[in-house]
């Protein structure tokens, strides 16, 4: 049985859910198979890339026999849907998971969507960009939310740069790119049920249990080189 899909949501006004969704879409597909990325209130309909593989064109055909009325293209080596950004949405997204059968499936959706996404689905894992700066205490309370629902947490604490978010969202970037989670981190979202989060190659790993307490000067530097990878171009938004 297929594991649940992994949300990904922001917590204040982090920018960058979207191309982190589109990045972990990338991570999680395959030669053979193209992970679906659900968008809940995408800004606009998603349009084929002139570069698809074969598995993420007959994903999009599946989606669009089954789901005529919905907005669904191929791009890269991954598949991305677009929903309404509303709470009845939620209903759609089984039935579009099922439909991409051996695919991994990811839920990209607004931070007020979060908790009835959690009470409609049972999802593999939670992929957060905050910035833990101004939203520490938030991201505490929802990891001590998810920890008592068996439900693993990462926290993205910056945005992708400009040119690793433009391959993303085409589905082009390949597992490991730099200024991305290493692909392990993704995997162990998706197939585990242990609770992580992962944090920046600059800045400690986060515990769920004590997000919200200060980082100790000295613990930063043992644990450098986790995660993510800082990119010296310029942000892209959500």
């Amino acid at each position: 049985m297929n594991p649940g899909p992994l949300l990904v949501t922001w917590a204040g006004a982090a920018p960058g859910s979207r191309p982190a969704a589109a990045a972990a879409a990338c991570d999680l597909s395959g030669p053979d198979r193209a992970a679906l990325l659900v968008d809940l209130g995408g800004e606009r309909a998603p349009a084929p890339s002139l570069l698809a593989t074969a598995a993420a064109r007959r994903l999009e055909e599946r989606l669009a026999g089954h789901l005529p009325e919905a907005a669904v293209a191929s791009r890269g080596a991954t598949c991305h849907l677009r929903l309404a950004a509303e709470p009845a949405a939620l209903d759609r997204v089984p039935g579009a998971l099922a439909i991409a059968r051996d695919s991994a499936g990811l839920l990209h959706l607004r931070p007020d969507l979060l908790q009835p996404a959690l009470a409609v689905l049972r999802p593999s894992g939670v992929l957060l960009r905050a910035d833990l700066a101004a939203e520490r205490a938030l991201v505490a309370l929802l990891a001590a939310d998810l920890a008592e629902r068996d439900v693993p947490l990462a926290v993205l604490k910056r945005p992708l740069g400009w040119l690793p978010s433009r391959l993303a969202l085409s589905g082009l970037m390949a597992p490991g790119s730099d200024g991305w989670l290493r692909h392990s981190a993704c995997q162990r979202l998706v197939e585990t049920a242990s609770h992580e989060c992962y944090a920046g190659r600059d800045d400690a790993e986060i515990d769920p249990e004590g997000v919200a307490q200060p980082e100790r000067r000295g613990d930063a530097g043992a644990r450098r080189g986790r995660g993510l990878r800082r990119h010296p171009q310029r942000q892209a938004g959500r």
